[in-house]
C-alpha cells in the first residue's frame, strides 16, 4: 500500500465537516465521503478503503452501529476505524474503542493531530499486512519442510528395515508387504467399536512408518543362525529369539540420541519387541497374554505371519493365499487377537492384492 494512494473514507452527516477533513487530507490521500452510515456501507461493499473516519452522531444509523457491522464481517474487520466526533466524554471514547476502533479523535479537529494519527494508523495497517504475508510464506515453508522431513523419515525407516532384511535373502519384499498389511488392517480395525478411539489417523500413520523396523534386531543375530539353510536347533532358536531384544534396545538407543519419544519410535519399539507374542501367552520374549500385548504388536503379528505363510522358506514351500487365511483364522484366540482376526477376514482380498503387487518375483 503506497501512502500517496491510500484511500480514506470519511463518514459524517454534515457537509462542512467532510470539507474540513478533505482540506486536511486531500493533498496526501484519496478522500471519499459518505453522508450516512448506510451510504458508507454501500461504498465499502464495492471497494474497501484503507482507513475510515467515522462520526458518531448521525441519524438512523450512528457511528457505533456502523463500526459494529464492520467489525462483525471478516472482509471488513481489519479496516482501521477512527471515530471523529464531538462526543468527548470518557465513557464515549471507551465504548468506541471497545467496538474495535483504533483511535478516537474529538472535534473540533486539530489538522496536525488528524494528519499524524491517520499516517500512523496507515503505517500500522501496512506493517500488519506485511507481517501477515510473511507469516503465510513462513507457514508454507514450514509445511513444505515438514513434508520433506516426513518423506525423509519414511525413507530412513524403510532403509533401516531393508538393512536387516538384506541379511536374510529369503525375505525379499517382506518389509514392503508387511508395512502395507499393517496399514490396511489398522484401517479396518478403526471401524470397530473396540479400536475406533485408539486407531486415529495419526496413530495409523505412525504404525505404517514404524512397521519396517519390526525385524531390525536381526542385525544382531549371528550369520550362522540367520542364514542357516534348514531348521534351527533349540539352542539356535533360543538365540534367534533374541532379535526382539536387540531390536528394542537399538530403538531405545535411537530415542536416547534424539532426546524425544516420537510416536513412530514408540510403536517401532513395541513392534520389534512384542510382535512374536501370542494371544494365549505362548509367544516370546515375555509370554505376554491378551490385552497385555501392545496393539501395534498384535497387528504386526497377523501381518508378519501371513507373509511368512505365503513366502517360500528352505523348510517349507509358499502356501497359497487361501491356506494362509485359514491358518490365521485357526489361530483366532490362541495366536491372534480375536477382534483383529475378524477384521482380517473382511479384507483378505486386500492382503492378497498387496502380496501380488509386491511379490518377490
Amino acid at each position: 500500500m503506497s501512502m500517496t494512494k491510500a484511500t480514506i473514507l470519511t463518514v459524517d452527516d454534515t457537509v462542512t465537516n467532510i470539507e474540513v477533513v478533505k482540506g486536511v487530507l486531500a493533498d496526501d490521500y484519496m478522500v471519499q465521503a459518505a453522508l450516512s452510515g448506510e451510504v458508507a456501507l454501500k461504498i465499502i461493499a464495492k471497494r474497501k478503503p484503507d482507513l475510515i473516519l467515522l462520526d458518531v452522531m448521525m441519524p438512523e444509523m450512528d457511528g457505533y452501529q456502523v463500526c459494529e457491522i464492520l467489525k462483525s464481517q471478516p472482509e471488513t474487520k481489519d479496516i482501521p476505524v477512527i471515530f471523529l466526533t464531538a462526543k468527548s466524554q470518557e465513557e464515549d471514547e471507551t465504548y468506541g474503542l471497545s467496538l474495535g476502533a483504533v483511535d478516537y479523535i474529538t472535534k473540533p479537529i486539530s489538522p496536525p493531530i488528524l494528519k499524524e494519527r491517520v499516517k500512523n494508523h496507515l503505517l500500522l495497517k501496512q506493517s500488519r499486512e506485511i507481517l501477515q504475508r510473511q507469516n503465510e510464506i513462513l507457514e508454507d515453508k514450514v509445511v513444505q519442510r515438514t513434508e520433506q522431513l516426513n518423506d525423509l523419515q519414511d525413507v530412513a525407516m524403510v532403509a533401516m528395515g531393508a538393512l536387516a532384511e538384506s541379511r536374510d535373502p529369503e525375505t525379499g519384499n517382506h518389509i514392503r508387504r508387511t508395512q502395507r498389511y499393517v496399514k490396511v488392517l489398522a484401517d479396518e480395525l478403526a471401524k470397530t467399536e473396540k479400536y475406533r478411539d485408539y486407531l486415529q489417523p495419526d496413530v495409523i500413520t505412525a504404525l505404517y512408518k514404524s512397521a519396517p523396523l519390526h525385524d531390525i534386531g536381526k542385525v544382531g543375530v549371528p550369520d550362522s543362525i540367520l542364514l542357516k539353510p534348514g531348521r534351527l536347533t533349540d539352542e539356535e532358536f533360543a538365540e534367534m529369539k533374541k532379535h526382539t531384544n536387540y531390536g528394542r534396545d537399538a530403538i531405545e538407543a535411537a530415542e536416547g540420541s534424539l532426546g524425544i519419544a516420537d510416536n513412530f519410535l514408540l510403536f517401532a519399539k513395541e513392534i520389534a519387541y512384542s510382535h512374536q507374542e501370542k494371544w494365549d501367552g505362548s509367544g516370546y520374549p515375555e509370554g505376554l497374554m491378551g490385552e497385555a500385548i501392545p496393539v501395534s504388536a498384535r497387528i504386526m503379528a497377523i501381518a508378519d505371519v501371513y507373509d511368512a505363510l505365503i513366502s517360500a522358506r528352505v523348510y517349507k514351500p509358499a502356501f497359497p493365499h487361501e491356506k494362509a487365511v485359514d491358518i490365521i483364522v485357526e489361530g483366532k484366540g490362541s495366536h491372534f487377537d480375536p477382534t483383529m482376526v475378524d477384521s482380517f477376514v473382511n479384507i483378505t482380498e486386500k492382503f492378497r492384492q498387496i502380496a501380488v503387487e509386491f511379490s518377490d518375483k
